[in-house]
């Protein structure tokens, strides 16, 4: 018996992948795409699907690994499952952040009576809310994240704790900087 010639070397990172593989990565996108989904959407297969639906006619038919899949994503999760705001709206921000939370029936102590009071809300940064809402939600088994936009802007997601290392491993397979908000 003779054994083929062509013995794996791990140190190659499968230099000879089959001619189909640029669309299997785009597969693997899209696959990326709907385990994060599944993610920011806990216990909501529903809402997953439909995101993942409207990320899917974005596409346009198009492959995942040809659009920058952040931007996209934002698009279809936004005031759903996620945020995207400027960091100088921090009214919208806690609307936003109390919206994400009550879809599990959670409600975050932003430390004042009123939260949408004119003075507080011009004495506190996006920075610290974030921060508020993350110890408030870990509290409840949840995290809050963000990723980096590259802009003055603020965007995230909630998750299960238990999910944080699947945001950790699935977000930057995506491309996404995400961390947990406050971190």
């Amino acid at each position: 018996m003779t054994l083929p010639d062509d013995d794996f070397d791990p140190d190659d990172n499968y230099a000879q992948e089959a001619e189909g593989a640029e669309s299997e990565d785009a597969a693997g996108a899209e696959a990326l795409v709907w385990q994060l989904l599944l993610v920011i959407n806990p216990g909501d297969e529903d809402a997953a699907m439909r995101q993942f639906e409207a990320f899917q006619d974005a596409l346009g038919g198009g492959d995942a690994g040809d659009v920058d899949v952040p931007w996209l994503l934002k698009d279809v999760i936004d005031w759903k499952s996620g945020f995207h705001l400027d960091e100088s709206e921090t009214g919208a921000l806690i609307d936003c952040i109390n919206e994400l939370a009550a879809r599990f029936n959670l409600a975050i102590d932003w430390g004042v009576e009123d939260p949408t009071d004119d003075a507080f809300l011009g004495s506190v940064s996006a920075t610290e809310l974030l921060v508020t809402a993350h110890d408030q939600l870990r509290l409840d088994g949840y995290t809050l994240w963000t990723w980096e936009t590259g802009t003055d802007a603020v965007a995230g997601w909630m998750t299960l704790a238990a999910d944080d290392e699947a945001v950790r491993v699935i977000a930057p397979a995506l491309g996404i900087d995400a961390r947990r908000a406050g971190v």
